[in-house]
């Protein structure tokens, strides 16, 4: 079985570092980053969305502007402020010893996600890494999942999506692929079943038997 991870919140738990950069931001281009409140909801999608959303609560349309003030600090700092989940590398040494193989499906863009992957020790296990590309490629998830299945050459019957916010669902359902919701991330169940994944797993261990 070909199984497409996400990454944040899926992997690893980078809200600490995503929300730094993103107060970060903010206060750069002078907002108060206590009025837009919780920022979970922006951590997951694709980053020019999140950013542009964030700013028209503030009524400003600087996304660029916002996109490079978030990146500056992101790709020093932020980028190493995010941590594996429990039972997440146990799962994914289980799931390559049986056979499994596995390929990063992020929204993040592929080269800090091919850092963070190597930061986290998940190389050995995840050694295909899709991502976002500079400059905007691949920004929508239901692209970049069927950019992998063409390039990998993988049997949509034979590919399975795993992720924790609805955009993963909705682009795994584009692409003919069932998918697994899982509900340590930063979507929740009720997220992930109005957007129609297949299956719900409450902790990595689950998914094992599961695939």
């Amino acid at each position: 079985m070909n199984i497409l991870l996400d990454l944040d919140g899926t992997l690893a738990d980078s809200r600490p570092g995503i929300l730094a950069c993103f107060q970060h931001m903010l206060t750069e281009l002078g907002h108060d980053p206590a009025v837009a409140g919780d920022l979970t909801w922006a951590v997951g999608p694709p980053m020019a969305v999140s950013v542009g959303k964030m700013l028209g609560l503030y009524g400003d349309d600087r996304v660029d502007l916002g996109l490079a003030t978030y990146r500056a600090r992101y790709t020093t700092t932020g980028i190493y402020e995010c941590t594996a989940f429990s039972g997440v590398p146990e799962m994914l040494s289980a799931l390559t010893g049986v056979g499994h193989t596995l390929c990063l499906a992020t929204s993040k863009r592929r080269d800090f996600a091919e850092r963070v992957v190597d930061y986290l020790g998940f190389g050995s296990f995840i050694p295909r890494v899709y991502g976002a590309l500079p400059g905007g490629g691949l920004d929508e998830k239901k692209d970049l999942l069927a950019e992998i299945l063409r390039v990998e050459g993988y049997d949509p019957a034979r590919t399975i999506m795993v992720g924790d916010r609805y955009h993963d669902i909705h682009a795994a359902q584009a692409n003919a692929l069932r998918s697994i919701g899982v509900l340590w991330g930063y979507g929740g169940e009720d997220e992930l079943t109005e957007a129609g994944a297949d299956l719900l797993v409450a902790a990595p261990v689950e998914i094992v038997p599961l695939i």
